[in-house]
């Protein structure tokens, strides 16, 4: 498995298994079978409602913890943010049975971003998880966090898919040193990724699905992706990605596919604040 290294200097796989949106009851089966396949990044969150189920995999897994590096997601916190972020991380921990996290993020840009994110400095500076980090932060957002506080996020977990491709803020983030990280890098398949012809038609030269181009096509960017699936056989393809490379033009012609655009939603968007601000998680 190829890795990147964090701003801190900690290691992170470049490809790992995610489980938003697989329910509870059969996540520790999908855990399991993606464990068994090899992946060791692991990323959930306290949103998901699957934290429990995933620490039973690993716990049943037998691999020692050292070779695993587990994430997980703070949800947006009501003032007094720092208790209530540091028993937010108490509450994952224990539903993982852990006694540290690898990668803690702050899940959405909302509520009371700046004492949540001195709580999460506090944790890591404990030493209770190794990195921190934010996810679907916009640029300036981002440059604005890292400007006002002590520590700047290892991670920004975004969109990102041949159809929002985030070259920009890629590269804004590679300056500031913060590791970019796909969500949604099949766009669910929408936009008919799965059978588009241009990826298609790299498929067919590789002798690979478009599933496997688009997580090469991410991993030779630098991207940390987190494929989901809840069958073993396409954990398995999703892992196989890393004995072919996309040429020069292959790449070029994924890059033509970037309408810059979110196939979902804008975190800037006033309707979608006020929905997501007023999610909260239960303990």
């Amino acid at each position: 498995m190829q890795n990147v290294r964090l701003n801190n200097g900690v290691e992170m796989p470049i490809l790992g298994f995610g489980v938003y949106q697989i329910p509870p009851e059969e996540t520790e089966r999908c855990v399991t079978e993606a464990l068994a396949a090899g992946y060791r990044l692991l990323d959930t969150a306290a949103a998901y409602q699957n934290e429990e189920a995933v620490g039973r995999a690993i716990r049943s897994s037998g691999i020692p913890r050292e070779e695993l590096f587990v994430t997980t997601k703070l949800w947006v916190q009501d003032a007094p943010a720092q208790e209530h972020t540091e028993r937010a991380f108490e509450t994952s921990l224990t539903k993982l049975g852990l006694d540290h996290i690898d990668l803690y993020l702050m899940h959405q840009p909302f509520g009371d971003v700046y004492g949540q994110w001195r709580a999460m400095e506090g944790l890591y500076r404990e030493g209770r998880t190794k990195a921190i980090g934010v996810a679907n932060f916009y640029p300036d957002r981002l440059v604005d966090l890292i400007l006002n506080n002590d520590v700047t996020p290892a991670v920004n977990q975004i969109e990102t898919h041949p159809f929002f491709q985030r070259t920009a803020d890629q590269e804004l983030m590679r300056a500031h040193g913060v590791q970019i990280q796909s969500w949604g890098g099949f766009a669910e398949g929408r936009n008919n990724l799965f059978t588009h012809p241009v990826l298609s038609a790299i498929g067919e030269k590789h002798g690979k699905s478009v599933a496997q181009v688009v997580l090469r096509w991410l991993i030779q960017r630098g991207v940390v992706a987190i494929p989901k699936s809840v069958r073993a056989e396409r954990m398995a393809e999703n892992i196989d990605v890393f004995a072919f490379e996309l040429t020069t033009d292959e790449m070029a012609s994924i890059a033509a596919l970037d309408t810059g655009a979110s196939l979902f939603f804008d975190h800037r968007d006033p309707a979608m604040v006020t929905r997501l601000g007023g999610v909260r998680t239960t303990g």
